[in-house]
């Protein structure tokens, strides 16, 4: 399946958005984008908001209609992730898997939290920095367990089935392998980006060990059966959009063309917006 992107807004303010098509029309990342890209080859689609290097914070929204990416705002000011030393913006291409859901109320056994109630995330480790909104099809490698603010936000390990080295990349010890200390930045990335906003550093469960490939795929597979009772009706969607346009039978689904009229109805693609150079500033964090 091909999909394209189409930007609505200006690029870092509060209007941007960045919808998904596919040969017919919109389509929701979060529903309509399936979960597995090739059942026989195990590989899984993933959907990239945030393209190594870069800084701004963009995710899928989940309340709006077609859950658009879109860029996170706080104090009505476009989110930046800070560059902590010597790391610059994000490290991986970052993502989420669709069709999955990290539910709220359900208590994790192996983490003691609840879910982030949100997408499961990926960081895409390959050479390639892929674009935003850009779909990838991925084989997943493992996952570490983040404890962000009392919740279980699992980032799940993959890397673009691609890639040169992909098919030498199966597990964690072959990440260790072939990608010699990317774990560990990756565990110390998630452990002091926030401690530029004045926030403490994130915990982790399992001690930040990163757990093998089997193991993240039972996660996955978790999420998902969380992802179906969400669009089902099983669960209260509290407040997340449920559209889609291609779930048959499903009673959230629309019609392409109301789809489309809702897309159109957004402010037209602009100019970005200036980006205040406070974005690029080095920060040196103390670790205890």
């Amino acid at each position: 399946m091909a999909y394209s992107v189409v930007e609505r807004g200006s690029p870092y303010s509060a209007d941007y958005r960045v919808y998904i098509q596919d040969q017919n029309g919109p389509v929701s990342p979060l529903h309509d984008i399936p979960l597995v890209a090739d059942a026989c080859k195990k590989t899984y689609n993933m959907v990239v908001e945030v393209p190594r290097w870069s800084n701004a914070k963009m995710e899928i929204t989940m309340k709006e209609i077609l859950n658009p990416i879109k860029q996170d705002i706080k104090k009505g000011k476009p989110r930046f992730v800070a560059n902590c030393f010597p790391h610059h913006g994000y490290i991986w291409n970052y993502g989420a898997l669709p069709q999955t859901w990290e539910n709220p109320e359900h208590l994790d056994d192996g983490t003691g939290c609840k879910g982030d109630n949100d997408p499961i995330d990926v960081i895409e480790i390959g050479y390639r920095v892929a674009k935003r909104g850009e779909i990838l099809n991925v084989k997943i490698l493992g996952t570490i367990a983040l404890i962000d603010e009392g919740e279980t936000d699992w980032k799940l390990i993959a890397i673009d089935v691609n890639d040169p080295i992909a098919d030498q990349v199966n597990d964690i010890p072959d990440v260790e392998k072939h990608f010699p200390g990317l774990l560990k930045a990756s565990v110390e990335w998630f452990k002091i980006y926030k401690i530029p906003d004045g926030k403490p550093e994130n915990q982790f469960a399992f001690n930040g060990e990163a757990k093998p490939a089997a193991f993240a795929v039972k996660i996955v597979e978790e999420v998902h059966r969380f992802w179906k009772a969400l669009v089902s009706k099983e669960v209260d969607a509290k407040g997340i959009s449920c559209v889609n346009t291609t779930l048959e039978g499903n009673s959230y689904n629309i019609p392409v063309s109301e789809a489309k009229d809702i897309i159109n109805k957004t402010p037209e693609y602009s100019s970005p917006q200036a980006v205040d150079p406070i974005v690029n500033k080095w920060h040196y964090i103390h670790l205890k």
